[in-house]
């Protein structure tokens, strides 16, 4: 399982230009089943993502794909967690 933070950089003011590109890229992963949630980091720092289901290359190359991350308005950090427990409903999290 990956936990990416998408940490604004001092283009945070370019969101606005891509954020239906962003939105459509969350959508797709959602779609493939790489995507788990998403959300915001609060207060206003960017975002964060829960992804599973592929390796740390391919993960890194979907991340590299982001408008946001092509147009320098984040940059992204990658924690890969090794997931041996989880509450019921949530074995998908599992490696």
């Amino acid at each position: 399982m990956f936990i990416i933070l998408l940490k604004f950089s001092a283009n945070k003011a370019a969101a606005k230009d891509f954020m239906a590109g962003h939105n459509q890229w969350i959508a797709n992963g959602f779609a493939d089943g790489v995507f788990q949630c998403v959300g915001s980091l609060t207060p206003e720092g960017g975002g964060a993502i829960l992804a599973i289901g592929e390796s740390r290359g391919e993960v890194e190359k979907r991340v590299k794909a982001d408008p946001f991350v092509i147009n320098d308005v984040v940059t992204a950090e990658f924690i890969e967690v090794d997931v041996k427990k989880t509450a019921p409903g949530l074995d998908a999290l599992k490696g």
